[in-house]
């Protein structure tokens, strides 16, 4: 699959739908921002801490270069640790990952379910090659929650991580339309800026219920 280069905003007018693309963690799942303070009240660490860790040299950190399959889990491990030490605070990495196990949320698997009927559907999210600890890719474990699905692009599988522009051009390419006709779901502000800028209709979703009310609005459709 080639990768072309990002379209910007002005290079496409908006068009009609013809794909929605969606993010998993804090998509169609509990947010992992939830798991990080749980971690970080049970040890007294800053609210916010592990978010800031995440925040700092966003693209070359420990956790980009996890979700990109550049290291093991156990090079991430050593090299999160040292993060956080260097911050101010001490993190167990292993431990960490043991709260990342997000509870899907039905209300969002149901508007995949419906949006399929009518559009190209795809996942695009930032993941982990870890099978043993922490939340898995989409793996066995979700098959029936993948094959709503026309594509799955996932971070550790391609080497390319949001907010890259060019692993959202990865997506529209692989389902076959352009961004300019693509709305795109995701929690993070930093996620959805460049999908805009290539000409995506965006959607943050930090309240799932608000979220799928501005999905119908942009469809036109009801769909929960």
């Amino acid at each position: 699959m080639t990768v072309r280069a990002a379209r910007t905003q002005a290079d496409h007018a908006p068009s009609a739908v013809e794909a929605v693309l969606f993010d998993f963690g804090g998509v169609l799942t509990d947010s992992p921002f939830e798991a990080f303070a749980r971690y970080e009240r049970r040890h007294g660490l800053p609210e916010g801490f592990i978010r800031m860790l995440n925040a700092t040299n966003p693209h070359d950190n420990a956790w980009a270069r996890l979700e990109r399959n550049e290291i093991t889990f156990e090079a991430f491990c050593d090299a999160f640790e040292a993060e956080a030490a260097a911050a101010g605070g001490r993190v167990d990495a292993r431990e960490l990952f043991g709260f990342l196990r997000g509870e899907l949320r039905p209300a969002m698997v149901d508007v995949v379910r419906r949006c399929r009927e009518r559009w190209r559907t795809g996942l695009l999210t930032n993941t982990f090659a870890v099978d043993d600890v922490g939340p898995p890719r989409m793996g066995p474990a979700h098959a029936e929650l993948r094959a709503l699905f026309d594509v799955v692009v996932e971070s550790a599988v391609v080497g390319l991580r949001k907010p890259d522009p060019r692993v959202y051009q990865l997506a529209c390419d692989a389902l076959g339309v352009e961004p300019a006709s693509t709305v795109f779901l995701d929690d993070l502000g930093i996620n959805l800026k460049p999908a805009r800028a290539m000409g995506m209709r965006t959607i943050k979703v930090d309240d799932w219920r608000r979220a799928i009310a501005e999905l119908e609005e942009v469809l036109g459709v009801a769909l929960h």
